[in-house]
């Protein structure tokens, strides 16, 4: 699965799994455009993982706004000319409210992290694949789009926009060389994950690497005749 001098866009590259992804990508010989809050910490990736400035681009952006989007997209495009594959990381959990309870800052809050994200910088870049006619994209959805728990209203309805957004856009454009696929990881074995729960049987969770390697295969051309899926990536969670 090489992806050698393939230009991929990472999303969230500086948080607790996008490094992951990034160092899986470049050690098959992509060039990478690693996004985070901060250009400082992706550039610091960047140099932790030994990219040169050939093969990568650290650039600040905040993947709710529409606008800081498009002038990542840009951005990546005024350095390469192209996207090959984009791969939606950012997004986050927050402990939530009983529905009752819920405020409108605390729903929206949520959308916009893990919905609207997506929905920006798939926005921004398929006029780019479409122009080149190819293109991958991988979203990142999560277990609880397909049930819902207690408290969990707002990040399991973003987590739903992101498994019909990846089937609607499939659907439009599969016949144009790109394909949209999403997988749905249960626990990730982070550090993040281990705080929130420590008395869990981290064996049993997703390891970083793992699902790295499941976007990487989607992200392939091997992956080429699946559209529009959803994979499971659930460790031994069940």
């Amino acid at each position: 699965m090489s992806f050698q001098d393939q230009v991929v866009l990472i999303t969230g590259a500086t948080g607790e799994f996008g490094p992951n992804v990034a160092k899986a990508f470049a050690a098959e010989g992509a060039r990478l455009a690693l996004t985070g809050r901060k250009a400082e910490a992706a550039a610091e990736l960047a140099k932790e993982i030994g990219l040169g400035d050939d093969r990568a681009l650290a650039v600040a952006a905040d993947v709710t706004s529409a606008e800081s989007v498009a002038a990542l997209v840009k951005a990546v495009i005024d350095k390469w000319g192209r996207v090959d594959v984009l791969v939606n990381v950012a997004g986050g959990y927050k402990p939530g409210k009983p529905v009752h309870e819920m405020e409108d800052a605390d729903f929206d809050f949520m959308l916009n992290l893990n919905g609207r994200s997506v929905f920006n910088t798939c926005r921004a870049v398929i006029p780019h694949m479409l122009a080149q006619k190819s293109g991958k994209i991988v979203n990142i959805g999560a277990k609880a789009a397909l049930l819902a728990g207690r408290k969990s209203l707002g990040y399991a309805a973003a987590k739903s926009i992101v498994l019909r957004l990846t089937e609607a856009l499939s659907a439009e454009v599969r016949d144009s060389g790109i394909n949209v696929n999403a997988v749905i990881p249960s626990f990730i074995d982070t550090e993040a994950n281990r705080k929130a729960n420590p008395d869990a049987d981290y064996a049993k969770w997703v390891a970083p690497e793992k699902l790295a390697a499941v976007i990487l295969f989607l992200a392939s051309d091997d992956a080429s005749a699946i559209n529009g899926a959803a994979i499971p990536v659930y460790g031994r969670t069940g």
